[in-house]
């Protein structure tokens, strides 16, 4: 069978009709469909409707549709999308730069970004630096990531520790420098994250717990993971 140019005209205009549908369904649908045969044409929608739907498992399925396009024609429209002023653009957009994996966006994350005051751009941020971070510049962005510890809840804390653990030893550093600030939060997070790349099976809420436990004794970090 033959597919012509009007074949994919007509599938590229259905799933830019699909994209808008009112029903979850029918665009979670369309953005497999966009994934499944790339085209150019679909990459500007993708990216700007990532940046507006409410429906997370689309999300993943636009993120995943773009991966399967061009580096060259999705990354300068995610960088833009970085600098978003809606949370949610800024957030899949790094989620997506994350997936990508390609190094060239690494200058997008900023520290306005790794401490957005919005905890989802937040975590998408840290994610990405993790993945995209230049090697020999993983202690610098430790020390970034370390200015964090202590903010949020459970799951913004969490995220943040496995960002520095996903950093190993260069992690080390600055987490040791954070087991003796003043607040006592950044001290237990920072604690715990230690315990954790020590001991990654421990399990976050017993490293939380035990560090807590040490901070109200009035103890500090040690050398070393």
């Amino acid at each position: 069978m033959t597919i012509t140019k009007q074949d994919t005209d007509t599938d590229t205009a259905r799933a830019l009709r699909g994209l808008e549908d009112g029903a979850e369904s029918v665009r979670l649908r369309s953005a497999l469909a966009a994934g499944t045969r790339p085209d150019p044409r679909l990459v500007d929608k993708l990216i700007e409707r990532c940046a507006i739907e409410p429906g997370f498992f689309v999300r993943d399925m636009l993120t995943w549709a773009l991966t399967r396009h061009p580096v060259s024609l999705t990354l300068p429209g995610l960088l833009r999308e970085v600098r978003s002023e809606r949370g949610r653009a800024r957030s899949q957009a790094l989620h997506t730069l994350s997936k990508i994996g390609d190094r060239r966006a690494w200058p997008a994350l900023t520290q306005t970004l790794l401490s957005d005051a919005d905890d989802e751009v937040a975590r998408s941020a840290w994610r990405a630096a993790v993945v995209l971070v230049p090697e020999g510049e993983e202690s610098a962005l430790a020390a970034v990531l370390a200015t964090q510890l202590g903010r949020g809840g459970r799951e913004t804390r969490l995220s943040l520790s496995r960002a520095l653990i996903a950093l190993g030893e260069a992690a080390g550093p600055a987490l040791l420098a954070a087991t003796r600030a003043r607040d006592p939060r950044v001290r237990a997070h920072a604690l715990a994250t230690q315990r954790l790349l020590r001991d990654p099976d421990a399990g976050f809420e017993f490293a939380v717990e035990e560090a807590k436990r040490v901070v109200a004794l009035g103890g500090a970090g040690q050398e070393g993971p």
